[in-house]
């Protein structure tokens, strides 16, 4: 019932805002032919599409739609919205989830390595490299990276997911790889100093308690101490953490994906919003957020399975 009423709230929020733009769809729609179009032919399409009417039937409109399982057609990629969340989505899935992995695992294991070297240079260090990697925005991180390793060096290309004039059939792993990986690596950035200060803390609360202090006692030390009494008392927790931002993720993927100009959800739902395409930005806000609302529930459940362990005591 939470998440109805949170969905309704931000669908409703996006249709007002996109309310407020002074793009004309019906224009965005009809292109460079919007000059040689009659007025009669403009007035049918706007029937045709519902934009004629007032905002308030506009959106009951849409909303009758969704309830009937109908998310409506989109104006500006002139198919049904389904089609293109599920064509973009397999795109922006591929990027979110290799950066999701990536940083999940650099986050982890600089979280590990400052919390068992607190106070030290080291510890120092990473944690100033987080701090600076929160402040940075994303778009930043990518044009950067465009810069270094696409302008100066030319080891990758500039932008899209696939290079141009080649046939599918034609496109190799590694022409692939070579499209994704700065994206991958500009959004995998962007998750790894929340991973990484959680981990962080996580350990040095575990290093502390009394079974490690046991664990000394008998002369286990360093990284084996650590991998027999510690692993699994941090490595829950920083998945639970790294399975909460999802929310963090789509957004940074929507930077990333107009950086490189890479065809994922990110890109269509800017396009749409620029091009006032009612259909397909309120297609792509409840796709959006189901996924976020996957993500924490996922979360939640993996708090609980921690919790259930540590009631049994089989953390220690």
């Amino acid at each position: 019932m939470k998440f109805a009423i949170l969905l309704f709230a931000v669908v409703l929020f996006s249709f007002i805002l996109v309310s407020f733009s002074p793009v004309d769809p019906i224009q965005s729609y009809l292109g460079a032919e919007m000059m040689v179009v009659s007025e009669e032919q403009k007035e049918r399409l706007a029937e045709y599409f519902g934009v004629d009417e007032s905002k308030t039937q506009q959106f009951l409109n849409w909303l009758n739609m969704f309830l009937h399982g109908d998310l409506g057609t989109s104006l500006l990629y002139r198919q049904e919205v389904i089609a293109v969340i599920q064509e973009r989505f397999l795109a922006s899935f591929v990027l979110m989830a290799i950066s999701w992995i990536i940083s999940g695992i650099f986050g982890y294991a600089l979280g590990v390595i400052a919390g068992m070297n607190k106070g030290t240079m080291i510890d120092k260090a990473i944690k100033s490299f987080c701090f600076i990697l929160a402040s940075t925005p994303a778009f930043w991180i990518g044009i950067l990276l465009l810069i270094v390793f696409s302008l100066w060096l030319g080891w990758f290309p500039i932008g899209l997911s696939l290079p141009i004039g080649m046939l599918a059939e034609e496109v190799t792993v590694w022409d692939w790889l070579k499209h994704i990986i700065l994206p991958a690596l500009t959004l995998s950035i962007i998750g790894v100093s929340n991973i990484t200060l959680h981990t962080r803390q996580k350990v040095m609360d575990v290093l502390e308690s009394e079974f490690i202090r046991f664990a000394r006692s008998k002369g286990e030390e360093g990284f084996r101490l650590f991998a027999r009494h510690g692993l699994r008392n941090t490595l829950f927790p920083a998945i639970s953490v790294h399975f909460a931002s999802f929310g963090e993720l789509f957004g940074g993927a929507i930077l990333a994906e107009q950086v490189f100009s890479y065809p994922g959800l990110g890109q269509a739902i800017v396009q749409a919003g620029m091009n006032s395409d009612v259909p397909l930005l309120l297609g792509i806000v409840v796709f959006s957020t189901l996924f976020v609302f996957i993500g924490n529930l996922l979360a939640d459940l993996l708090y609980y399975l921690i919790d259930v362990r540590m009631k049994n005591g089989e953390t220690i």
